[in-house]
């Protein structure tokens, strides 16, 4: 029996070239409701994955590029409990 997301696979695969088991895992990723963090060296198609699958499955793409600094609150936003309220 096909695996339904095969068709993902290959057009996603078409692009991204000899990496099927990284699109396997993002897809998986993406499935689950959870959120995926791509490291690689430069170069190596992390942009262009993210891109592809999100072209491909009629989603929106944004990117944010990491430095040593950034931290969660600061793309996330953060909350403050005030007691009195």
């Amino acid at each position: 029996m096909p695996n339904p997301l095969d068709p993902v696979v290959v057009q996603i695969g078409r692009i991204i070239l000899g990496k099927e088991h990284q699109i396997r895992l993002t897809l998986a990723c993406l499935l689950a409701r959870g959120h995926l963090l791509i490291e690689d060296l430069p170069g190596v198609g992390k942009t262009t994955l993210a891109h592809a699958l999100a072209k491909t499955l009629g989603l929106d793409f944004q990117r944010i590029q990491f430095t040593s600094d950034l931290l969660p609150a600061a793309i996330l936003g953060l909350s403050v409990l005030e007691r009195d309220s």
